[in-house]
């Protein structure tokens, strides 16, 4: 199922990341909850390891998926591993490669264009980490080249490890002085329609501190977490999940919107309460991840 405009709709609670050179985990992977996995070619593989973590990936994936998305994140372009870390992802045919450290339009344009010159399929989408001052600053710009139909630009992705190295802000709890950070990046990729996932919690043997972190993404707007263990999974898709009163509303507003008589209408009385047209959207798209929940229930 498709969104109002051209970005498809996806559940994105929980985003697994996993090393690509890792064959135990690349194995455990098809077996999880997790909505999305992101098979990592960038950090976690040592560069005497990137040709064997490709090669490794694409054998696997050849005859393995996740139940979820599948999304590969590749080397950055100027890194001497982008290039073959794409042909690679390309021939492993995933939902979406994730773009290490954007700092500006170029660096999608410069995806876009390689993608354009091989005939990449137009499902074939694209995320973007934003992990440094200059990709914080310039987030509405690169959030922009996903409002096109041929943008394929759908996910920004929080890299607050990269961000907090460069900035020297510390790891305090309650992230109190990269909120501000966090918010500029979520309405960035919301002014142009974009998903956008909350950066990874790093102490995985801290269950109250993750479940805490995932209340402030939530309250904070974000559609889920990146993570870096399976033991997060469970809680992340209860944090990020669908309230069910949320559904129920979601799907009363596309009756009544549905009905003869508001034909046409862009505001409707629902139970006494005015209704516009910007809710019909809001309440599509809740509809639809909460029809992949339950198709996921009952394939499970």
């Amino acid at each position: 199922m498709r969104a109002i405009d051209h970005h498809p709709v996806r559940l994105r609670r929980s985003v697994l990341s996993v090393p690509a050179d890792n064959q135990r985990a690349l194995a455990k992977a098809c077996e999880l909850a997790a909505d999305a996995v992101i098979f990592d070619l960038e950090d976690s593989v040592l560069p005497d390891r990137k040709a064997a973590a490709r090669d490794a990936l694409v054998r696997h994936l050849a005859g393995n998926r996740p139940q979820g998305e599948t999304v590969i994140r590749v080397n950055a372009a100027g890194s001497g591993f982008g290039e073959a870390d794409l042909a690679a992802a390309l021939a492993a045919r995933p939902d979406a490669i994730l773009l290490p450290k954007v700092e500006s339009p170029a660096d999608i344009q410069g995806a876009l264009d390689w993608l354009s010159e091989r005939d990449a399929p137009d499902e074939l989408r694209l995320w973007a980490m934003i992990e440094t001052p200059r990709g914080v600053v310039n987030g509405p710009a690169i959030a922009e080249t996903g409002r096109t139909s041929g943008g394929r630009l759908d996910c920004f992705v929080v890299g607050l490890n990269d961000l907090r190295k460069e900035t020297g802000v510390p790891a305090f709890p309650g992230r109190t002085y990269l909120v501000p950070w966090l918010m500029q990046i979520l309405l960035a990729a919301r002014g142009s329609g974009l998903d956008a996932i909350d950066a990874v919690f790093n102490d995985f043997r801290d269950p109250e501190g993750f479940e805490a972190e995932c209340r402030q993404g939530r309250d904070m707007g974000y559609d889920g977490k990146m993570l870096i263990h399976p033991a997060q999974i469970d809680a992340a898709n209860r944090h990020f999940g669908l309230d069910d009163a949320a559904v129920e509303e979601a799907r009363a507003i596309i009756e009544a919107f549905a009905l003869p008589d508001n034909a046409g209408k862009g505001v409707i009385n629902l139970h006494g309460r005015m209704v516009e047209r910007l809710h019909l959207e809001q309440a599509m798209r809740i509809a639809a991840k909460a029809d992949i929940i339950e198709k996921r229930k009952a394939n499970s």
